[in-house]
């Protein structure tokens, strides 16, 4: 079946730049905004545990502020569950986090951590969270979120992206059948990492992904055209991709 396609910006790395001198400039709260009038259905931001860029406040501010679902990027700790359980925001992707890590690298090994994951998983979505589960495309991943209650997965795009010629095809191929194994399972199917315009038209053609988020790439083509023309040529790949 074919779906909508969302995109949902992330907006992480406004708070990098902010964060690297400190201040309040650049505003990922004024990012989150532009995003809005630029045609994102939704925004992201990562809580992580060392709080390298977006903050407690930004969270309570962007709670405040954008009228756009939020998804809430998190590492299933009993920290970040409080905080998620506190906010209620409108969806929660548990990813995996090492503290020395730049960015998230590769995804959740949910198949063995089920029975820590599962409470995770029942917790949020008993108050009213949308729970997403960031996963490689592989089998058994996908058949373990279904078995702990995840009602979306999000497949890590990252290998797809940085393949290059044959190798990228076979990468591609990869999340073409684990969207298909999602739709099977009545799973939800997201996509991200590493997207860009040169490397989205194929992720958004598949018809059972039904959302997309990224974030780096449109945080760093905004510093040569601005945040709101970076986001529209998105969004314009991502129709495009669909008709």
């Amino acid at each position: 079946m074919k779906r909508d396609l969302r995109l949902g910006v992330n907006i992480d790395h406004v708070a990098t730049i902010r964060n690297a001198r400190g201040g309040r400039h650049p505003d990922p709260v004024r990012a989150a905004k532009l995003a809005a009038d630029s045609g994102a259905a939704g925004i992201t931001a990562h809580l992580r545990e060392a709080r390298r860029h977006i903050s407690d406040e930004d969270l309570d501010r962007l709670m405040a502020a954008i009228h756009l679902p939020l998804n809430l990027e998190m590492a299933a700790t009993p920290e970040m569950v409080a905080i998620a359980l506190r906010h209620k925001p409108h969806a929660a992707c548990i990813v995996p986090e090492r503290r020395e890590e730049r960015t998230t690298e590769g995804g959740l090994d949910v198949a063995g951590q089920r029975d820590s994951l599962r409470p995770v998983v029942a917790s949020l979505l008993e108050a009213g969270i949308r729970v997403s589960l960031f996963i490689e495309p592989s089998p058994h991943q996908i058949e373990a979120a279904h078995a702990i209650g995840a009602p979306v997965i999000e497949l890590h795009t990252g290998a797809y992206c940085d393949a290059l010629g044959a190798a990228r095809e076979r990468e591609l191929a990869r999340v073409v059948a684990a969207a298909a194994q999602a739709e099977q399972l009545g799973l939800e199917c997201h996509a991200g990492h590493g997207l860009s315009y040169e490397t989205v038209i194929p992720v958004a053609a598949i018809p059972t992904i039904s959302e997309l988020n990224i974030g780096h790439f449109l945080i760093g083509e905004a510093i040569f055209i601005g945040l709101e023309d970076s986001i529209r040529q998105m969004r314009g790949l991502m129709i495009q991709a669909r008709t």
